[in-house]
């Protein structure tokens, strides 16, 4: 069994630590009414994406995410989250460090011996969810657990979707197919871009990932009966026959989104090791971007 593997099947257990852990680190995480910003490279991004979308549309403050490297410095917020599982790329701690002394800083890290823990003013360390594959899965569903928990929004039912979504054959076919459109709305756009992103790091597979209403706008034309489109939540009335029409395999959504996310990471691995590929160690990738001074 390769290291992803083993570390996208702990998520169930990884997820109900975190989500039993919330409560401890309230102090540290946004308060009601404050405008925040959360901010992350790379899956971390994604999921800044997705954590922002469910603070903000339960109307516990405005949420911004942005990749580190596109902060507006412009803007001020009450609280600036980072996402690092390295707790070493260079964009974040660039962007603590100059945040320091004048915004509220919380880093969320699966490493508590790296320069993140010195740079932000609080830091939340998940280090049961550190992983050694280059391919992040179980530290970003679990930092987006905590999250969730932190808001409210995490119940048991996602941990039992998260087992059966280990559980379960992948629908039929989806390993042979050549291109791979994963659609979300709201907060499981940020899903979407990370399942697609997911696909790429493991298996180099052709992937896109849009806004489900934005799939019409365009990239339909590319649907082919090579080409699978999984949803991320409720579809848009109507997008799944048209999918359907170009001769696509429409892949619904049947669990928590989140637990929709492990199943991608599980397809990931599959077209890796059909092709031949080491899904640990995607190429030309590193486990942290370090730039040089």
């Amino acid at each position: 069994m390769t290291y992803v593997e083993d570390e996208l099947n702990s998520q169930p257990e990884c997820w109900t630590r975190a989500a039993g852990e919330a409560a401890r680190h309230t102090a540290a995480l946004p308060a009601t009414g404050e405008r925040v910003a959360i901010v992350g490279c790379g899956t971390s991004y994604f999921m800044a994406q997705s954590a922002a979308a469910l603070r903000e549309d339960a109307g516990l403050g405005e949420t911004d995410a942005f990749a580190a490297s596109e902060f507006p410095r412009g803007r001020t917020y009450d609280r600036v989250v980072a996402l690092t599982r390295s707790g070493t790329t260079t964009e974040v701690l660039e962007l603590l460090t100059e945040l320091k002394g004048r915004t509220r800083t919380v880093a969320l890290t699966a490493d508590p011996e790296t320069p993140v823990m010195t740079a932000a003013d609080d830091v939340v360390v998940l280090d049961y969810a550190d992983e050694r594959s280059v391919v992040q899965t179980r530290f970003a569903t679990t930092a987006l657990t905590l999250l969730r928990a932190h808001l409210g929004l995490h119940t048991d039912a996602v941990v039992a979707d998260a087992r059966a979504a280990l559980a379960a054959d992948l629908p039929e076919g989806l390993v042979e197919r050549t291109q791979f459109t994963f659609l979300g709305r709201g907060w499981t756009v940020g899903l979407a871009n990370e399942a697609g992103l997911k696909m790429r790091e493991a298996s180099l597979s052709w992937t896109e990932a849009y806004p489900a209403m934005e799939y019409r706008h365009g990239p339909i034309s590319i649907s082919t009966t090579g080409t699978a489109t999984w949803m991320f939540g409720e579809a848009p009335e109507g997008l799944a026959e048209q999918v359907r029409e170009t001769g696509a395999t429409w892949v619904p959504a049947a669990l928590d989104p989140l637990a929709e996310l492990v199943r991608a990471q599980r397809l990931a691995v599959a077209v890796a090791t059909a092709r031949g590929l080491d899904p640990d160690r995607p190429r030309h990738l590193t486990r942290s971007v370090i730039l040089a001074p």
